[in-house]
């Protein structure tokens, strides 16, 4: 590592400033299990890091049905709580221990697909991203962050803070998909909350990754799915329509059209978890 500043402020608020000092030349790292591979190969050659974890960033809050992750709170962390078990499930489907002891629900976000699993279940709970920067905050959907393959709508200067979500007033499954039970990269991961009203879907959230760009909400599942009961052919139905929504890729993992077969298997497989 090259670097020739290691900064490591205490309080956000110096974030803030660091950011605004030395702005697009600063490489900002939490956990690291992302940015130190690129650093370690020679792909990335940052001359000032700013280090978060002394940023007082790690913290589980709840208060009034509002869950607040702090954005350098581990995954190790959201596997150990009990409030929203399928955050636990999904964080516990990250890499191995040694990843989940150091990288970040923060950090997660940020990971090219096939990675970056714990973003479905955010976005099955309708998690919502706060942002800070030298004008203050703002509060963004997750559903409108991603742009593209490692494009997003965070903006210079600015850093994630935390992640903002609901109490969960549904049922929620969340598959992750590989060639081995653990510690695998996914070929498909879905995430799905549905709000019932009787026997009747009152409202569905439904959630992929490492079948397109990034982790994404499949919105004509979630609409096909409102107002219906979730029986055995709905659920078929459901997991064909999933197949329309997806750009799967090929890599060493799995090719484009295994994980297009796949699809429907695994979506299907999450919503039979929830059909009473």
């Amino acid at each position: 590592m090259t670097n020739r500043s290691y900064l490591l402020p205490e309080t956000l608020e110096e974030v803030t400033k660091l950011l605004d000092e030395y702005g697009p030349e600063i490489l900002v790292m939490a956990g690291g299990t992302l940015a130190m591979p690129l650093i370690n190969e020679g792909v990335s050659t940052p001359e000032i890091v700013l280090g978060l974890k002394r940023a007082k960033l790690n913290y589980l809050r709840k208060s009034n049905g509002i869950f607040v992750v702090g954005a350098t709170t581990s995954l190790t962390q959201m596997t150990e709580q009990s409030d929203i078990p399928v955050l636990r499930e999904a964080a516990n489907a990250v890499g191995g221990w040694a990843i989940r002891n150091m990288g970040t629900i923060g950090g997660n976000l940020f990971a090219p697909p096939p990675g970056g699993d714990f973003a479905v279940a955010l976005l099955a709970l309708d998690a919502e991203l706060k942002f800070v920067g030298k004008n203050g905050a703002r509060v963004m959907p997750l559903d409108e962050f991603y742009t593209g393959f490692l494009t997003n709508r965070m903006v210079p200067g600015e850093i994630l803070s935390e992640v903002i979500l609901p109490i969960p007033k549904g049922s929620s499954a969340f598959i992750k998909y590989g060639r081995r039970h653990t510690n695998t990269p996914s070929i498909v991961a879905v995430a799905i909350n549905i709000v019932f009203d009787g026997d009747m879907v009152e409202e569905a959230r439904v959630a992929l990754n490492a079948v397109g760009p990034h982790p994404f909400r499949a919105k004509r599942v979630e609409a096909y799915l409102q107002g219906k009961a979730l029986k055995e052919e709905v659920a078929l139905e459901a997991a064909e329509l999933a197949t329309t929504e997806i750009e799967p890729f090929t890599d060493p993992i799995a090719s484009e059209w295994y994980r297009r077969k796949m699809v429907p298997v695994i979506v299907k497989r999450a919503l039979e978890r929830l059909i009473a």
